[in-house]
């Protein structure tokens, strides 16, 4: 079985490095197109000399039996592939469930690694996961570039200088992260989530946890945030406003999946924020947490920094990398069964399938 790595095209990471071509070259033939890790400042040789060779993409598209990509090929790529062959990428079928039916009539199998359930069973292949740390950690560091003034406290003849505050809002994967890295920065740091669960979790980080009462249950969310109710809603809105005010730096992870990102972070909040604070949103690609959020753009309001980026993983290119392909290792374990087919019975299979036989998987799961 032939295995293929796209480049990929507005992107800096590359979804195998040449560390899982290593141990996966033992098993399969291993096509890599020219330059995909070049951003990632992994050489063509660096691929070679680990057991794979370089092509070009068209060449890539129509010989191989499985395709792996972080962000999707354009329909016309996906076109180019012969019958039966499997692209797995990161689809977001939530936000475009057309793609679904769209590669159901090219005769292909498409994998979503976004799809794969957030299970204990499933952490090794967690891309979201693996992302969403990194994502945390340069969202601090990029908050830093923007803010003027030091982060931890700092005495001088001069006089003393008080620590910055950082309030982070959501405290999974990205949120925990963000926080670890906001304290070895030397911030004082305070947390709100609406999942009861990471209080033990921020605690252990050194921060503060902000709780509010009446939060729905959210146990069978998978990791995501869940939707609260009205009253629920004004009591964190109070709340997140006075923590705002006294913030200087403010990182927002909360997502619904499938859903516009929850507004944490009204103009009104904003209003009363003091000017040079930065506020990083990681929502940015769904609505965003803050108002006045533009993804991939940085918005100045009345002194503050609103940067809106739901993709910083890949400013730490190399290291995302490496994650990124060692999910996929371990996803390409459970992939198959002995005779080389699809493994649809396996359940982390099936809920990442989108299309597999001209039939639209995702439609008939959901």
């Amino acid at each position: 079985m032939q295995l293929g790595i796209l480049k990929e095209l507005s992107d800096n990471r590359v979804s195998i490095s040449p560390e899982s071509v290593k141990k996966l070259s033992k098993s399969y033939e291993i096509v890599v197109e020219k330059d995909a890790g070049i951003s990632a400042f992994f050489s063509n040789e660096d691929y070679e000399a680990v057991g794979a060779k370089s092509t070009s993409r068209d060449e890539l598209l129509k010989n191989c039996d499985i395709v792996f990509s972080i962000n999707p090929p354009s329909l016309d790529d996906l076109g180019l592939m012969k019958k039966n062959a499997i692209i797995v990428s990161q689809f977001s079928p939530f936000n475009q469930p057309e793609i679904a039916e769209q590669i159901a009539q090219l005769g292909i199998s498409a994998l979503s690694m976004d799809m794969i359930p957030r299970t204990t069973l499933a952490q090794a292949m967690d891309v979201l996961s693996s992302m969403a740390s990194i994502a945390g950690y340069r969202a601090v560091l990029k908050a830093s570039d923007y803010f003027p003034r030091y982060i931890p406290m700092l005495s001088t003849a001069a006089g003393t200088i008080p620590p910055a505050k950082a309030l982070i809002l959501g405290a999974g994967v990205a949120g925990l992260q963000a926080i670890a890295t906001a304290k070895r920065l030397g911030a004082v740091v305070e947390v709100f989530d609406t999942r009861a669960a990471a209080k033990e979790e921020v605690m252990s980080l050194g921060a503060k946890f902000i709780e509010v009462e009446g939060a729905t249950d959210d146990k069978a969310a998978g990791g995501y945030a869940v939707e609260q109710t009205e009253d629920y809603k004004k009591k964190q809105a109070e709340l997140i406003a006075e923590k705002a005010s006294k913030a200087d730096i403010i990182i927002t992870t909360a997502l619904l999946r499938g859903r516009p990102a929850p507004l944490l972070l009204p103009k009104s909040t904003l209003d009363n924020m003091k000017p040079g604070s930065v506020i990083v949103d990681l929502a940015a690609i769904t609505g965003g947490n803050c108002e006045v959020t533009e993804n991939k753009k940085v918005v100045t309001y009345k002194g503050i920094s609103v940067i809106g980026d739901s993709n910083l993983s890949e400013e730490i290119s190399q290291h995302a990398s490496i994650l990124f392909g060692k999910n996929i290792e371990n996803y390409i374990k459970i992939l198959f069964t002995e005779s080389g087919e699809l493994d649809m019975e396996n359940e982390l299979v099936s809920a990442s399938c989108l299309a597999h036989q001209n039939e639209n998987i995702y439609k008939k799961n959901n």
